[in-house]
């Protein structure tokens, strides 16, 4: 005899699934299916085993607020360990650093990839890398695989200049992941790699600014978990 009633749970299973990963988080199959089913579920048990406590939680203060919240400060913080690595140093701003560890980590790429990659709107990243050639520590040369690009690549005194900061560099990146152990680092990294796969694709998109909260919330059909 056939179960109705389950079949009735997995399809409006499946339906939630689609609703929620829009965004092609998942393979859009019965693997993507059930490596999300998998995560939801264990996720829900989790949160009924423990549940942090946070600034106004007991005023009703929702846990989306807090995180929104926290992001904010370690962003913050994040910012002013950055300037104390570079005082002194003939960086202006941290993106100046981030811009070159990128093109040693990852290799020559077009400008858009480069601005893509630090999530950056088109004009400040065109800025930032126009200061990094006067600096002669990138430079603009053709591709090998196609004539008509141009791709940017790090300079051997762009390499320098990063070298000879990047002792305050390491030091300022391990003060920002505070006294974390080993597995809250991976947990940690674990989280905030699922909010950046969420988030990348909305921001490639440059939805303009007084549309982006309403087309986001509608189309992804968020919702109180």
């Amino acid at each position: 005899m056939i179960n109705y009633l389950l079949v009735k749970n997995l399809i409006e299973l499946s339906e939630i699934f689609e609703n929620q990963n829009k965004s092609g988080f998942y393979d859009h199959d019965i693997n993507g299916f059930l490596e999300w089913a998998n995560k939801e579920f264990k996720n829900k048990i989790t949160s009924k085993v423990e549940e942090p406590d946070w600034e106004g939680k007991e005023n009703g203060r929702t846990p989306e607020s807090a995180i929104s919240t926290l992001l904010v400060h370690l962003n913050r913080y994040a910012k002013t360990y950055s300037k104390s690595a570079i005082s002194g140093s003939c960086f202006r701003t941290q993106e100046d650093f981030i811009y070159l560890i990128n093109l040693k980590a990852l290799g020559t790429m077009t400008k858009t990839e480069l601005i893509k990659r630090n999530i950056h709107d088109k004009p400040i990243g065109n800025l930032i890398i126009n200061r990094l050639i006067k600096q002669d520590w990138v430079e603009q040369c053709g591709s090998g695989t196609d004539k008509r690009a141009k791709v940017i690549k790090i300079t051997k005194k762009g390499l320098l200049a990063l070298e000879n900061q990047m002792d305050k560099i390491r030091k300022a990146t391990r003060i920002v992941a505070g006294d974390l152990n080993y597995s809250e680092k991976m947990e940690l990294i674990r989280i905030l790699d699922k909010l950046d796969q969420f988030h990348q694709p909305i921001f490639s998109r440059h939805i303009d600014t007084e549309n982006l909260i309403d087309v986001v919330y509608n189309e992804y059909q968020l919702r109180e978990n």
